[in-house]
């Protein structure tokens, strides 16, 4: 890239999506510009167009980054365990923290900002997206369910069954401050302890396997 060294652009980068996870916070991606995106950093509003092309892909690229980074942390008490009943509640707390006190989760959710993201991606994108967050699950799923410590069943359905819950987190105001704790609680236990109960059930209607 002409007038930086490969290090600077890579440090440039990095600072303008740190930025961006600010200003896209606390303004949301409409009101936000990309004058506060370089005006922070001490950079000509021109040189944001030497690493995105547009404030939208800035702020998909501070989303990714911001996904990787949470999976990164969440999945850790999946690892190594030969408890998955515990480690799938940690990992739903992780979770539902992550949506409670995360500023940047907090408006896309509650401004324009998710009707925008929806609007940014192709139907395939959003698929892809998915299959890519439920990926983080599937690989641990799939060992449980080999050494008999998780349910059978579709290892993505199961996946997305845990990711689901935490669904409930932008709607505490709704449920109410008082009821949201111990509801919460219920969700991540009730998912955790149904996930983990191997008893047999018979054909599960939601694996293709059992229906080739």
């Amino acid at each position: 890239m002409k007038g930086f060294s490969d290090e600077k652009r890579d440090l440039l980068r990095e600072e303008l999506l740190d930025t961006g996870r600010k200003q896209f916070a606390r303004y949301g991606l409409d009101k936000t510009t990309i004058a506060d995106l370089t005006g922070e950093i001490d950079v000509a509003p021109s040189t944001f167009y030497q690493f995105f092309d547009s404030k939208d892909e800035c702020y998909l690229a501070v989303l990714e980054r911001e996904t990787e980074r949470f999976y990164g942390r969440a999945v850790t008490p999946l690892e190594g365990t030969d408890d998955p009943e515990r480690a799938i509640r940690e990992f739903l707390r992780i979770t539902f923290e992550e949506l409670e006190t995360n500023p940047l989760v907090e408006q896309l959710f509650t401004g324009d900002d998710y009707e925008r993201l929806t609007r940014l991606y192709s139907d395939e994108e959003l698929a892809e997206q998915v299959d890519r967050e439920l990926g983080y699950l599937r690989p641990y799923i799939e060992t449980w369910q080999a050494e008999g410590k998780i349910r059978d069943g579709d290892p993505e359905a199961i996946a997305g069954t845990i990711e689901a819950a935490a669904t409930l987190a932008p709607y505490r105001e709704e449920i109410g401050e008082d009821r949201y704790p111990a509801i919460r609680e219920m969700m991540i236990e009730t998912i955790a302890a149904g996930l983990t109960t191997t008893t047999d059930r018979g054909d599960d209607p939601y694996d293709d396997r059992a229906h080739d």
